[in-house]
């Protein structure tokens, strides 16, 4: 006597996992959100901020200063322009988008009482995690992209095109200029991932998404406290704000990889981590909000 198992499943037919919270809708999502508004506008606005402060206090060169610095080449060209910008605001300033967008993201759902919904779907947690931090990075790199293209564009009607003068010395070619702009942007990005590791962990672990926001900004600013700690020695190597600003490097007449490679490693290290965190956390979370 033959006895037939029928196969059970507990899938709705045409279900599929990997189908659901699509990244376009959720991306839609974010760019609706006023927080996202907002903070596009006063990344676009620094540019003419700074323009205006310059034509204020008549440029930033000074009489009798002897040692040149990125400052004092902001006014050369629309070029230097654009990496004064980026030098202003790559320690503190772009560290809050980013913050922003990947510590709002979950945390924000849970404080909406909607995190539960969106898994009841069904919504896998992992591909919840995973579209959410995909939007997030994607934001966080429109962010770093749209303060160099406004401040270029400002700074070249404001000052002219020309060659990128170098505070050591010489200037790039204008052919070469958008080259290196393009990797000190790419740069920043990349050492700003610990930072966007340390908002996302926070965001699965709590629901106030300020907290989760906060927490990301204000570790990163102990870092940058611990940093200037010249006792700690080589073990500010192992410190992402030790290379924060590695990108110098490539505003020099010769390409210099060696302080980016470090720095690129320690945060990509830090970040799979925090991310890898984020996930395992998550997925053994009560979720009741």
């Amino acid at each position: 006597m033959t006895t037939t198992t029928a196969k059970t499943t507990t899938a709705a037919p045409g279900y599929r996992a990997r189908h659901t919270l699509p990244l376009r809708v959720e991306a839609v999502r974010q760019l609706k959100r006023r927080r996202t508004l907002v903070m596009g506008g006063i990344l676009a606005a620094l540019p003419f901020v700074l323009v205006v402060a310059f034509a204020i206090g008549g440029g930033p060169d000074g009489p009798g200063d002897t040692r040149i610095t990125l400052m004092d080449t902001a006014t050369a060209s629309g070029a230097n322009f654009a990496a004064t910008c980026l030098f202003v605001s790559a320690g503190f300033l772009l560290v809050i988008p980013v913050a922003l967008f990947c510590g709002d993201t979950v945390a924000s759902e849970a404080s909406w009482s909607s995190l539960r919904y969106l898994l009841a779907a069904p919504v896998p947690r992992a591909r919840l995690l995973w579209s959410k931090l995909a939007v997030a990075l994607a934001f966080s790199a429109a962010a770093m992209v749209l303060l160099p293209l406004v401040a270029l564009a400002v700074g070249t009607m404001a000052y002219g095109w020309g060659p990128l003068r170098l505070p050591t010395g010489g200037s790039l070619a204008a052919a070469d200029t958008l080259s290196r702009l393009a990797l000190v942007v790419a740069y920043i990005f990349v050492s700003q991932l610990v930072t966007a590791g340390l908002a996302f962990w926070l965001s699965t672990r709590t629901d106030a998404p300020l907290g989760a926001v906060g927490g990301a900004v204000g570790l990163t600013i102990i870092g940058n406290v611990l940093d200037a700690v010249t006792a700690l020695g080589s073990w500010r190597d192992y410190l992402p704000a030790h290379w924060q600003f590695a990108w110098a490097d490539a505003l020099q007449p010769h390409l210099e990889w060696g302080g980016m490679a470090k720095g690129a490693a320690v945060s990509v290290t830090y970040a799979v981590v925090l991310f890898a965190l984020a996930f395992r956390g998550f997925a053994r979370k009560d979720i009741v909000s």
